[in-house]
């Protein structure tokens, strides 16, 4: 038997998720891109071992590619575009959520809310690393390649993807080259 829940979040609900976001980044303004997606990957690591709902499950998965896009030297997301998705990640480097993940799965629930509004806020970036990945992976096994060698090197025949799709995920957030000059709700550094 499963139970549908709907959660909708108002104004105010919203305005509370984006403030304590500016919160963690406040707090987790010091810390460098490595040690804010270490951070993200420990929680999601112990999220994992703990058995939690299948809705908390597929957001982590969301939290996971978040991770990897920023992590991945061979998709070499753009400084501007790789702080949106630090700015989002900051959260979940702060160990003060809104609700303590000891808590058996409530704890996780801010999170999973959270990771929400974040994929929402990143789109159009998700979209673009996944079919980046997916393209890569595919190029490689019919190049005869190990695709795990490639995250950390740019090679020359996924690179004209990798520059199309990061045009066609800035025209599709609406933004020019700059991405800093995009509407956000979150921000990571300067």
């Amino acid at each position: 038997m499963s139970l549908a829940i709907t959660i909708e979040l108002g104004d105010a609900d919203l305005k509370y998720f984006v403030s304590a976001m500016e919160r963690a980044q406040q707090e987790t303004r010091n810390l460098s891109a490595r040690e804010v997606t270490d951070a993200a990957s420990k929680l999601l690591a112990e999220d994992r071992r703990a058995n939690v709902p299948q809705f908390i499950v597929d957001r982590l998965n969301k939290l996971d590619s978040m991770i990897a896009m920023v992590n991945d030297e061979g998709f070499a997301l753009p400084v501007d575009d790789k702080h949106r998705v630090l700015g989002c990640l900051a959260y979940f480097a702060n160990p003060q959520d809104l609700i303590p993940d000891n808590i058996p799965v409530l704890g996780l629930l801010d999170d999973a809310i959270m990771i929400e509004l974040c994929s929402r806020e990143l789109e159009h970036e998700l979209e673009a690393y996944e079919d980046f990945v997916e393209y890569r992976n595919e190029e490689a096994a019919r190049r005869g390649v190990d695709p795990k060698t490639l995250k950390t090197e740019r090679v020359e025949w996924a690179e004209a993807r990798r520059l199309e799709l990061l045009d066609r995920m800035r025209k599709r957030r609406g933004t020019s080259y700059r991405a800093s000059e995009a509407p956000r709700l979150f921000s990571f550094g300067g």
